[in-house]
Order: C-alpha cells, then structure tokens, then sequence
C-alpha cells in the first residue's frame, strides 16, 4: 500500500466536499490533515485485516466524513434554488447563495445539527425561517 498516495486521496475528497458544502471548514488544514491522516490510517488497518476493497473504504469514508453529512451552506442553496430561481440567472444561483450563508448562518444556532437532521421534522421549520430571512433581505437590499 502506499501510504502517501491514499493519504493525498482522501485529502483530495474531502477538501472536495468542503469546498462545495462546508465552506467554513474549507480552508482548515489542521481538520483536513487530521481527518485524511485517520481516513488513511483505518483504510490500511481495515485492508491488513483482511477486508475487501469496498469495506475498506466504507470504513475509511464513515470516519472521513463523520459530521459532514448534514450542511448548512447546501440548505441555504436548496433555498435559493427552490424559493428564488425565478428571479435571477442560473449562473447568479452559488453566489447569491453564499452572500445568504453568511446572513443565514445565525439562524443554525437554533437547532441541534445532526448528521440526519434533513430527514426530521425540524428540518421544515429551518427551511421556512431561511427563506423569510432570504424574502427579508432580498425586500431590503435587492439583488445586489
């Protein structure tokens, strides 16, 4: 096995997931190389064991992406794309969603975050507050 190679791999996934959904852990290094290190790591203890490719990476990716199922960058973007698409251009959809991350993010605060909180109930009451505070700012502000 070549440590570095899989070390670079997992890496390389995970700044991936974090650059489109986990913006505010994007530029981490210190989380990224830790959680790539223990990706790494129990890929190659799961391979010695005797395990199959598949299970090796079913068990590196649960640790790799632990805590990074739920995001709340892609809720604020699913707002935007569901509630406000017909106001502005494809193109303008990320951008505009990302200026509304940062005016959302406070209303996380709120609830208790959870790997499968976007299958709860909960979820629809986050989902409404997000587009009042988008429907606010944007009666404010404009599309600017």
């Amino acid at each position: 096995m070549d440590t570095q190679k899989d070390l670079s791999y997992f890496r390389l996934r995970l700044q991936e997931l974090l650059n489109t959904s986990f913006s505010e852990k994007a530029n981490d290094q210190k989380f990224i190389n830790q959680r790539s290190s223990w990706a790494t790591n129990a890929y190659e203890g799961a391979f010695q064991s005797g395990n199959d490719i598949e299970k090796c990476n079913e068990i590196a990716n649960y640790i790799l992406f632990d805590g990074l199922h739920f995001s709340k960058f892609d809720t604020v973007f699913q707002v935007v794309c569901n509630e406000f698409e017909t106001i502005m251009a494809d193109e303008e959809l990320r951008p505009f969603a990302l200026k509304m991350f940062r005016v959302c993010e406070p209303i996380f605060s709120n609830y208790e975050l959870t790997d499968d909180f976007a299958y709860g109930y909960e979820y629809d009451q986050l989902y409404t507050e997000i587009t009042g505070t988008i429907a606010i700012w944007i009666a404010e502000n404009g599309l600017q």
